[in-house]
């Protein structure tokens, strides 16, 4: 009976660590992080053969594969503050979802980890994150720039420096933010 308890015991641990690890923050969660005042309105972008190369070539050379991109616009006082992306990627072997959001200067405001499936420990802190404030799309963004690599988590590192490059790089294409004009991306659909 002891045995049997112990096992239980193991299994119900193993799984709330697992669930932790899983779930981070909801996405609403992390939206009400990015700008608590905010009405977030929801945008799909369909990116064709020529877009995906254009962000390359504006990005020196960031790849985007995604060709169907959603992402949230912040509205306070009738006028459009941010742009939150997700980027869902592979760490080692698992999944990790991040949340960058976008001024509109096209600098990084904030990163924040909603899904992190790989043993806790190799999660990047906070702290890490906060260095990518205030970033925009340049060659110093990257691990052989201004962004400290992490001991021991160097995958993460990677991934959450490539997601943040990423979604620059789309956002510096998209430009969301910007008022529509005539001859403009005709890329976002209803």
């Amino acid at each position: 009976m002891v045995r049997l308890v112990s096992v239980a015991l193991f299994l119900t641990m193993a799984t709330a660590e697992i669930a932790w690890a899983q779930s981070v923050l909801t996405q609403q969660e992390a939206l009400a992080l990015a700008a608590p005042l905010a009405t977030w309105q929801r945008h799909t972008a369909y990116l064709a053969d020529d877009d995906l190369t254009a962000i390359a070539e504006q990005s020196n050379g960031v790849k985007v594969e995604q060709r169907v991109l959603s992402y949230y616009v912040a509205s306070e006082d009738g006028r459009k503050t941010h742009v939150a992306y997700f980027d869902a990627h592979p760490v080692r072997t698992l999944p990790e979802v991040v949340m960058v959001v976008v001024t509109a200067k096209g600098t990084v405001d904030r990163v924040e980890i909603l899904k992190f499936s790989e043993p806790p420990e190799y999660r990047a802190p906070a702290g890490w994150l906060a260095q990518f404030d205030g970033h925009d799309i340049d060659d110093d963004l990257s691990l052989k720039g201004e962004i400290v690599g992490m001991t021991g988590a160097t995958l993460t590192a990677r991934a959450v420096t490539g997601a943040v490059q990423r979604q620059l790089a789309v956002h510096a294409y998209l430009r969301p933010l910007a008022d529509p004009s005539p001859g403009g991306r005709a890329v976002e659909g209803p």
